[in-house]
Order: C-alpha cells, then sequence, then structure tokens
C-alpha cells in the first residue's frame, strides 16, 4: 500500500505547504486489452485500486479502497511512529517502525533490481499535452535497461527541493532507487500519471498511476493523530 499510494510524491520533488491526492493504480501485461475507454485524467486497464493520501510535513496518512475514512496507515516521521488505524474496531496499532522500515527497503530494492534503479535514465519530451485531475500537463519518457517509465508533470502544482526527502531516507527508496529518483526530480512538475513498462525474462508488466484529484492546502492535524477514545495497541 506505501509504494502505490505514494509514487506521485516519492518520483516528486514537491514542497507544498499540505497536499492532499487521490491516485488510481492499474496494473496488467504489456498489450492487455483495456477494460474501458481512457478518460482524462482516468487510467485504462480496469477499476484498479484506489487510494487517498495526505501530507503536511513529516505526517503522512494513506488510506485504500473507494470510501474516505476506512482503515488508515499513519506515518509520523517526525517522532518515529507508525500506526495502523482501524476506524470499524476504534483501534490504533502502534506498529513496529523499525519492521516497516526494513520491509520497505527490501521492497524498493526489489524494485531497483527489476528497474535497474541505479543507473542513468536519459529523459526525453513526449509529443502533445494532456490534461490532468483538472491540470495542464507535458509528458517524458524515462528509459534504462530493462525499464521505460512514462511521467506527466503538472507545472502549475506548487514544486520546491525535497519534500519526500525524509520519507525517501527512512524506507532506503533513495538509496535503492537512486537514478531513478534522480531523474524524475529533474522534471518540470509534479507527477500526475506515472506509466512504468517493467521487463523481466521476456515478460512485459505495466503499472500505470494516475491522480485524479489534488488539492494543495493545510491539512487538518486531527487525520494525524489517534481519535479521542480509542483503544491504542502495540503490535
Amino acid at each position: 500500500m506505501i509504494h502505490a499510494a505514494l509514487l506521485a510524491l516519492v518520483l516528486s520533488a514537491a514542497e507544498p505547504a499540505g497536499l492532499y491526492f487521490e491516485q488510481t493504480t492499474v496494473v496488467r501485461p504489456k498489450g492487455a486489452a483495456a477494460a474501458s475507454t481512457p478518460e482524462a485524467g482516468r487510467p485504462s486497464g480496469g477499476p484498479g485500486v484506489r487510494s487517498r493520501v495526505w501530507h503536511a510535513g513529516r505526517r503522512l496518512r494513506l488510506e485504500a479502497g473507494d470510501v474516505a475514512g476506512g482503515p488508515a496507515l499513519v506515518l509520523r516521521l517526525d517522532d518515529g511512529r507508525a500506526l495502523r488505524l482501524d476506524p470499524e474496531a476504534k483501534v490504533a496499532v502502534e506498529l513496529d517502525a523499525a519492521r516497516l522500515r526494513a520491509r520497505s527497503h527490501e521492497d524498493a530494492s526489489v524494485a531497483a533490481s527489476l528497474m535497474g534503479g541505479e543507473e542513468t535514465l536519459r529523459p526525453t519530451p513526449l509529443q502533445g499535452v494532456r490534461t490532468i485531475a483538472g491540470h495542464r500537463c507535458r509528458g517524458f519518457r524515462l528509459r534504462g535497461r530493462q525499464t521505460t517509465l512514462d511521467v506527466w508533470v503538472a507545472e502549475d502544482v506548487p514544486a520546491g527541493p525535497g519534500v519526500f526527502a525524509d520519507f525517501l531516507e527512512w524506507s532506503g527508496a533513495a538509496q535503492a532507487l537512486g537514478g531513478l529518483v534522480a531523474a524524475i526530480r529533474e522534471l518540470p512538475g509534479f507527477p500526475l500519471e506515472t506509466r512504468t513498462r517493467v521487463s523481466v525474462l521476456g515478460e512485459t508488466q505495466e503499472t500505470i498511476a494516475t491522480v485524479t484529484a489534488i488539492r494543495v492546502g493545510p491539512q487538518p492535524a486531527e487525520l494525524f493523530e489517534v481519535p479521542a477514545g480509542w483503544r491504542v495497541e502495540t503490535e
């Protein structure tokens, strides 16, 4: 859930005061027929997995599923805590942050081995413009030995250096995917769609992550806290 929901942030250099976005991720074999005709701001290939991300400084909240307010993962990088929130049971589980970090580092290392994350990727502009989540986007292609990544970025979404450096350092993605992250951070905008094609043993798989809604601005502090009256447990 972490890597799918945070793809747009992990691969960006945006540093807004606060940020909320909704994203849909579709995974399919390359060449598979799309389940429906793609619309502006929506990926083809079926409904995919929906997720929501709130970002405020060194605090993150992630939810998956079609309905907001469900189970959530809260990462408090400001005080080294990770929480899994279950609103139905009104329980907050304190996760083992070291174990979660090790798992994230392992996932990033596996991705790097498949994608050639340390190699230098050369961006080339794609033709045309697209409107995604209401924003005009330009496209760029990054090509490596086994990976092709098309990224559509919006220049009008506030950007600045290093928003996600803390998370990248914490998860190990910055080290494992250094070449890929560095290449995308050179692009002139915030990624609203990424289309990744990875070939392994002759099989090519596409992952399409599309931001369908995005809002920049301060986020409510209570989103990153355990609600009053909830039981707190340890993993």
